[in-house]
């Protein structure tokens, strides 16, 4: 049975000059190394509806933490969830604070620049949403208007690109988000859908709706770069878990869906 222990890594910060340094340090064999101390850091952004939260005996869950226990129990070692904000992902691989991040991250070609990925394991749907009453079909529809985001997100670079004229309202992390949504301070949103879920789920007004889906996202498992025998265990291990259908049954768990039937041949 794989032992968790959970260490946060919230407060994690540091300067870029050291993210570069610490990135580009050599380093042997990841692999070998979590083997021998037989143990796996895994950071996972908490507080992310289905994917990371805390259920109702105060211990954490859904289908990225789930994944990360069937990760750990494959390899044979302890697991060590490292809690963090969704900012806090890719800062926590470029500095080693994990050895590998399970934390809903979209591949994208900008983040590839700084941590690598493994072949995709989930997906979600990021989305516009707002009242009923609000006319809202494409970017172009949020001039003038107020639109939370949660801070360095794909959603956030995408208003950001797309919304000149929007007033961008950055929250921290998805809970953040969630509570200032629920109690009225915005309600005009991007976000992914299972996050939408939870805030219809607690707001007591009218619920909000997608307006529309800005992308689909391949999520992929994050590691440092130049690990070339973890990378190549992590493809491995999810294009086996896809075929044998056990990561689709932890996914539909969760979030009620299939995954997509090609994920492991996209990005």
């Amino acid at each position: 049975m794989t032992t968790i222990t959970r260490r946060s890594a919230l407060g994690l910060a540091a300067t870029a000059g050291a993210f570069l340094a610490l990135g580009s340090a050599a380093h042997a064999d990841q692999l070998a190394d979590i083997k021998k101390a037989g143990k796996i850091r895994v950071a996972v952004a908490m507080g992310v509806p289905l994917f990371a939260f805390v259920d109702g005996q105060l211990k954490p869950t859904g289908s990225d933490v789930e994944t990360a226990k069937l990760i750990a129990k494959d390899l044979g070692v302890q697991l060590e969830l490292i809690e963090i904000t969704n900012a806090a992902r890719v800062p926590t691989i470029q500095t080693r604070k994990a050895d590998i991040l399970v934390a809903n991250l979209g591949i994208t070609a900008e983040r590839k620049k700084a941590v690598d990925f493994s072949v995709p394991y989930a997906t979600l749907n990021i989305i516009v949403a707002g009242p009923d009453n609000v006319e809202i079909k494409d970017y172009k529809d949020l001039t003038g208007k107020r639109i939370a985001v949660t801070r360095a997100t794909v959603n956030d670079q995408m208003v950001t690109q797309n919304s000149k004229g929007a007033e961008i309202v950055r929250f921290e992390d998805d809970a953040t988000l969630i509570t200032a949504v629920v109690s009225g301070q915005v309600d005009i949103v991007s976000t992914q859908t299972a996050v939408l879920s939870a805030m219809n789920e607690k707001r007591s007004g009218a619920k909000l709706a997608t307006k529309f889906v800005q992308q689909e996202l391949n999520l992929g498992i994050a590691l440092p770069q130049g690990e070339t025998e973890l990378k190549s265990w992590l493809d491995g291990w999810i294009k086996k878990k896809v075929a044998d259908g056990e990561l689709n049954t932890v996914f539909k768990k969760f979030h009620n869906r299939d995954l997509p039937a090609d994920l492991t041949q996209r990005g």
